[in-house]
């Protein structure tokens, strides 16, 4: 029945001969005459598939600031980067983030930064991160204070799931934004205004006067250039014309919404707490809902703080240093000028994923998105824990080449 069906196949099939076991011994001795037989030449793998891949998803950008833009009296300002070697900058999608990776003193630290332009500038090798003083801010007062035009950055590639993916996300997206949680939203309409992105965008943005509203005249020359983009301005400390006034509410976001939407939430830690009893109101899908919470900041348990002992094992190098109980174990890493991956530094990118060796740790549920795998096997996102005991880490090297 087999040697049937073959024979309808029209397979052949011969025997395994001794001069193809002399064939199958001698293939090493003719591979080994080929290659004496070759030009002597380094080979060079150049494949156009693989620079494609690099050039999308790089590492690290050397990037230098070609621009400073003055946003508001607060000294918010834009650094406007350009790529060092003149090519195209890391392609993004409008709401994603890079990490700027720098040293600072002795320290080795990185933030993110939603890209606050649109990806067609990425063309002429540029992007823009916009930064806004913070109080204690040991990194945003060196990039305010003391980066200057022509200084250069390392900048990672776009990461970030933070942007309208139309398989998921209405073609209408509301846009809650508080304060500098504006940049992913001001990226989305100039995005849209040049046809890349195409969906509908309604910006509900939150600021204390008129005078702190960050991207001001962009957004009224927005409304201008698309019929698809729409702002409205809430005030919390000021009654003004043509401004809503008090706070972003579930009833404010009806008055505006379309009747199918999504909404996307970023600001600060102040805005979600306030924002999670209005969407309740809402009744939306949890699909339908996206925080942005990169960089957000996170807190430790409440009362006083200890410093405890942090033994970190990076390769064959060992390092103990201090460790505050009221700072993430990411900050003393930078702080003892240990240089350690990291991106999000909100526990959900997992770039800064350590093995926890020995000692107690917190780890706020709010910010613990570790896979069950790890929290089994005791492996922590360092930007998230803060230590409740002496610590004893094996962490990751670090991944920018900043020296």
């Amino acid at each position: 029945m087999k040697g049937e069906r073959l024979k309808k196949l029209k397979v052949r099939i011969s025997s395994f001969s001794l001069k193809d076991m002399l064939n199958f011994k001698n293939l090493p001795l003719r591979r080994d005459k080929a290659i004496e037989a070759a030009e002597d030449k380094e080979i060079v793998a150049d494949f156009p598939i693989n620079n494609n891949a690099r050039a999308l998803h790089p590492d690290y950008q050397k990037m230098v600031v070609q621009g400073i833009i003055d946003r508001d009296s607060l000294g918010t300002k834009t650094l406007v980067l350009k790529k060092a070697d003149g090519s195209a900058a890391a392609w993004f999608r409008p709401g994603q983030y890079v990490s700027l990776k720098m040293k600072i003193g002795s320290s080795y630290v990185s933030r993110p930064y939603s890209v606050s332009s649109s990806p067609k500038m990425t063309r002429d090798g540029k992007i823009h991160v916009t930064v806004r003083p913070k109080e204690g801010g040991f990194v945003s007062k060196h990039l305010l204070e003391d980066v200057k035009v022509g200084d250069s950055l390392l900048v990672s590639g776009p990461d970030g799931q933070f942007y309208h993916d139309p398989l998921r996300d209405s073609s209408n997206v509301v846009a809650i934004a508080g304060g500098s949680g504006i940049t992913p939203f001001i990226s989305m309409a100039f995005a849209i205004r040049d046809g890349i992105e195409d969906f509908n965008l309604t910006i509900i943005s939150g600021s204390r006067t008129g005078d702190s509203i960050l991207f001001r005249k962009e957004l009224e020359v927005l409304q201008e250039e698309t019929d698809r983009v729409k702002v409205v301005h809430v005030l919390s400390e000021e009654k003004k014309d043509g401004f809503e006034h008090g706070f972003i509410t579930a009833d404010l976001i009806k008055k505006y919404a379309p009747e199918d939407y999504s909404l996307f939430i970023c600001g600060p830690q102040g805005l979600y707490t306030h924002m999670d009893t209005e969407v309740a109101k809402l009744g939306l899908p949890a699909r339908r809902v996206r925080r942005e919470i990169l960089g957000a900041e996170i807190r430790a348990e409440d009362g006083a703080f200890e410093t405890y002992t942090l033994k970190v094992i990076q390769g064959p190098q060992v390092f103990e240093i201090p460790a505050r109980s009221d700072e993430s174990l990411l900050v003393a890493i930078e702080r003892g000028g240990i240089m350690a991956p990291s991106k999000c530094r909100s526990g959900e990118c997992g770039w800064c994923r350590s093995k926890l060796l020995s000692g107690k740790v917190f780890i706020p549920c709010s910010h613990d998105s570790r896979r069950q795998k790890d929290r089994e096997s005791d492996h922590i996102h360092v930007c998230v824990t803060f230590p409740q005991s002496d610590i004893v880490l094996e962490i990751p090297r670090g991944d920018y080449p900043v020296d």
